[in-house]
């Protein structure tokens, strides 16, 4: 590809990076919130709705049996109606249900809505990743990434203050707080999901906003990968792909990944809660500070793993090993010492999967990539589903959340020894786009 086309290459997407991605941070930070708003008002339901410890640990995991099961389903029905009619439908569906857990009355009902909320939030994640696969060059794909994994950590860092402040609420027009939170937040679910089908374009062909020269810059180099990924997959059945070990192994990762970020995510506003004082807006805003730092290491590390990307690997299991850390620490010293182990934690945990997510990209060949994706991100979410489920119950028999937090630690720790012996790198010979010298994409959000 020559200079000249390279710099079409990269006006489209700066112009991509600066006119979809904002929208997606948007709905993701929304989906973060609506995913785990629940850690804030779990006290509330134990009191008003009779939800134990342990029941509240199942039916927060109970929506990660529902994303897994729909997981691939929803990312191939991505691929065939694309990113502005399919992610948006995920986003309305979703915010009517948390619209709807504002009725629960027993634990049963929370149980079937946090089920039916992974059943409509399937493929989101996922969808996003597979929408890079169809505008973003390998060599800017770290960044991308980074970009809208920085939402996902601004929405931990917003929903404290938010959901906090709606649960300041309480008893305004006879409602408890909680369920301003639900109603509040669902209906934002739904109203954005219908403005955003007006700013989403499935593919560049599709983009008004890009020049006819831009199109088939950016259209080219996206095909040059997919022929250079795909020349080794050739002859080989989509079956065969998708049950290789390498997918297992990928699997596994984001499995342990997942077991600690979402533990964390749901124990958090708790864990936070022990300093003395605080009220509900407080604690949320204290909730605030460990994604800050997060945002800060996963923007650093985006452009790292852009740079160096035959050694992502290796970073990545410096990561987990630092989230390892961090979890150890949670168990020791004050509440207020606890605070600083959760931005460790944080810092790990988000800094993983901004090096995890573009080894997927870039590896899997085009006829599995959209359900590649889909299978890593729900088997692995079920992590999401095992690891609070155990904490739960652990914390309940045990009264302390020491025991799961080092079983936490020791999954990371192992994961990141695997790494170390665990070869997961594309073959050499397979090239991607580079951007000439000077050429980088700059940042736009």
């Amino acid at each position: 590809m020559n200079g000249h086309e390279n710099k079409a290459v990269r006006s489209a997407n700066r112009k991509f990076f600066a006119r979809t991605i904002p929208m997606l941070i948007l709905m993701l930070i929304i989906n973060q919130i609506d995913r785990t708003n629940v850690g804030f008002i779990k006290h509330s339901l134990e009191t008003d709705v009779g939800i134990s410890t342990a029941a509240f640990g199942f039916g927060a995991g109970l929506f990660f049996v529902g994303y897994a099961l729909f997981e691939i389903p929803s990312n191939m029905l991505m691929d065939k109606y694309g990113a502005r009619v399919w992610l948006t439908r995920i986003m309305i569906t979703w915010g009517a249900v948390v619209f709807a857990m504002g009725f629960v009355t027993t634990p049963m009902q929370f149980y079937v809505l946090r089920f039916l909320l992974g059943v409509a939030e399937a493929g989101f994640f996922p969808g996003i990743l597979f929408y890079f696969r169809k505008w973003v060059p390998n060599v800017y794909r770290g960044r991308a990434t980074a970009l809208i994994l920085t939402g996902s950590a601004a929405a931990y860092l917003l929903s404290g203050p938010v959901t906090g402040g709606l649960l300041e609420l309480h008893d305004f027009m006879g409602l408890p707080g909680w369920q301003w939170v639900l109603f509040i937040e669902g209906a934002l679910s739904v109203l954005v999901g219908i403005v955003a089908a007006f700013f989403l374009v499935s593919k560049p062909e599709e983009a008004k906003w890009l020049t006819v020269e831009e199109k088939q810059a950016l259209s080219t180099a996206l095909q040059e990968e997919a022929s250079s990924r795909d020349v080794h997959t050739q002859g080989q059945s989509r079956w065969k792909l998708i049950t290789d070990g390498k997918m297992a192994y990928l699997c596994f990762l984001f499995f342990v990944m997942c077991m600690t970020g979402y533990t964390l995510v749901f124990w958090q506003p708790e864990i936070i809660g022990r300093i003395p004082g605080l009220s509900p807006l407080q604690i949320g805003l204290l909730n605030s500070v460990p994604w800050i730092c997060a945002i800060i290491a996963i923007n650093i590390l985006g452009r790292v793993s852009d740079r160096f990307r035959g050694n992502r690997e290796t970073i990545l299991a410096l990561a987990l090993i630092v989230a390892a850390i961090g979890t150890c620490l949670c168990t020791l010293g004050s509440p207020w010492f606890g605070l600083f182990a959760l931005c460790v934690v944080c810092i790990g945990t988000k800094s993983s999967a901004v090096l995890f997510w573009p080894i997927p990209q870039s590896q899997l060949p085009s006829s599995i990539v959209a359900p590649g994706i889909a299978l890593i991100n729900s088997l692995g979410n079920l992590g999401g589903f095992f690891a609070p489920a155990v904490f739960g119950y652990l914390q309940q028999t045990t009264g302390s959340t020491t025991a799961g937090l080092y079983i936490l630690s020791g999954a990371s720790v192992f994961a990141a020894i695997t790494l170390f012996f665990t070869k997961t790198n594309r073959t050499p010979t397979q090239p991607d786009y580079h951007a000439p010298q000077g050429l980088e994409p700059k940042r736009h959000v």
